[in-house]
């Protein structure tokens, strides 16, 4: 195995969202296709939520790359935090209209009742935990309108859960939620990654043992197996190229394992 298969092994993980990167798994692939169903139906608004690092961004980047050639959709992956950018931003986006000045939402709500759409546009906010609860209520009452269909993606927390909040419960006909891989459902991830980039001597690296390691200590949170297995490549990209001791080829190494997570922080040395 060549260094330079390490690096675009290395490279596979990087910490990016690109619908491309979607990795079908049979439990997310179900999870996703009741997303793309829900986003059919009638319904004001949709929850898609689960800790950090379950897919939430990668749901949402996917479900606009596979209907935006279909229906109007927006994505809105860095919250515009502004109320008056944030609608002033949705002017823009649904009803081709440019507003100078500030934008509130009483006068959102009037260039909305104004406006002819032919078809219900689909807005997608991620990180919508970082929305303040005022903008949340506004967004709430524009859903009840049925003139805008909300998928909402947030943090699922232990203090403050937004499917708590009465307001919400009432109007949300469908909350998902994401959860981490199990080590079977990590093996497939990893090396379907892999074989997606042509990496196959490198997917085959991986085993029950070493994939076990790694969920042990990922959890299997996706992010953090990517922030792992990054590292993972980039230390056997540095032993190829600057340590004359041969190293295993054929398996990932137990050792390795725990240098990667301790660079990445994700156990102490």
């Amino acid at each position: 195995m060549k260094s330079s298969i390490f690096q675009n092994s290395k490279n596979v993980f990087l910490d990016t969202v690109n619908a491309k990167d979607y990795i079908q798994l049979d439990r997310v692939s179900t999870i996703y296709q009741s997303l793309k169903d829900s986003v059919k139906k009638p319904l004001k608004m949709i929850l898609l939520y689960g800790k950090p690092g379950t897919g939430k961004s990668m749901f949402l980047t996917k479900i606009y790359h596979d209907l935006s050639t279909l229906q109007m959709v927006h994505l809105y992956n860095t919250p515009i935090l502004d109320e008056s950018e944030f609608f002033k931003t949705l002017a823009q986006d649904l009803l081709n209209v440019k507003y100078k000045g500030e934008l509130n939402f009483t006068q959102f709500m009037k260039i909305m009742n104004e406006s002819f759409i032919d078809e219900i546009p689909l807005v997608l906010l991620d990180e919508a935990q970082l929305y303040s609860p005022a903008l949340m209520e506004k967004i709430r009452l524009l859903s009840d309108t049925r003139k805008v269909k909300f998928v909402i993606a947030l943090h699922k927390t232990e203090k403050e859960d937004l499917i708590a909040k009465e307001h919400f419960q009432t109007r949300i006909w469908e909350s998902i939620e994401l959860e981490n891989a199990s080590s079977a459902e990590l093996k497939i991830y990893i090396q379907k990654k892999l074989m997606k980039a042509n990496c196959f001597d490198a997917a085959n690296m991986f085993q029950n043992k070493s994939v076990n390691l790694i969920h042990k200590i990922t959890k299997g949170n996706y992010r953090d197996t990517n922030k792992l297995l990054y590292s993972l490549f980039d230390i056997y990209t540095w032993y190829e190229e600057n340590n004359p001791v041969k190293i295993n080829k054929s398996l990932v190494s137990h050792k390795i394992i725990e240098m990667s997570a301790i660079h990445t922080g994700l156990i102490n040395a």
